[in-house]
């Protein structure tokens, strides 16, 4: 015992050292990984069902507004005028070896039914099956279509009784050349991290 009657505090393992080292690692890796992979809130979250050539069938969650639908349309333009690569966005190349690139046309459909994204179902409408045609144009929420280096958007049904319908609201029309409109950034939604 020393004179003054207390002990000495004995220093931590090296195995404590390591195993704390460890854990504290762990959650600092875990929380990086949640953070730099968390999901884009700024638009609906979509999928690609089904691809055929140029023509692309993606689905937002039923119950989409239209507005959400719209955030989506405005990234695909986005996009097509930032880096004319629609990879990032779950899209293969709908041209590939072109000379005016690998997604010079696309044409993409968003739907609120995952059902009309099913292969199947773009298949026949490729084809040309006249019933699968008229409900299938009609079921359509959105679409974006770049052909060469013009671009269009719309919200709506395309068609109603062999006719375009009135239902549908051009969003943005022109050139990918034509400089973006500045527009303010949506809200992101909730945040994880604790910053």
């Amino acid at each position: 015992m020393s004179p003054s009657g207390s002990k000495k505090k004995k220093p931590l393992d090296i195995i404590v050292k390591l195993a704390l080292g460890v854990l504290i690692g762990s959650f600092t890796l875990i929380w990086g990984g949640m953070y730099l992979s968390r999901p884009d809130r700024s638009i609906p979250p979509y999928t690609v069902g089904s691809q055929n050539r140029h023509l692309v069938a993606a689905h937002v969650p039923r119950g989409s507004t239209d507005e959400e639908i719209e955030r989506l349309l405005k990234r695909f333009r986005k996009v097509s005028h930032q880096t004319h690569d629609f990879g990032s966005m779950k899209i293969y190349p709908t041209t590939p070896g072109d000379p005016g690139g690998r997604y010079a046309h696309i044409l993409i459909y968003v739907f609120d039914d995952a059902g009309w994204t099913d292969p199947e179902k773009l298949a026949k409408y490729v084809d040309g099956d006249a019933a699968v045609v008229r409900e299938y144009e009609r079921s359509v929420r959105g679409y974006y279509r770049l052909q060469d280096r013009e671009e269009e958007a719309g919200i709506g049904s395309l068609f109603k009784n062999g006719k375009i319908s009135d239902d549908k609201r051009t969003l943005f029309k022109g050139r990918v050349t034509d400089p973006l409109p500045v527009e303010a950034e949506p809200e992101t939604g909730i945040s994880i991290s604790p910053m």
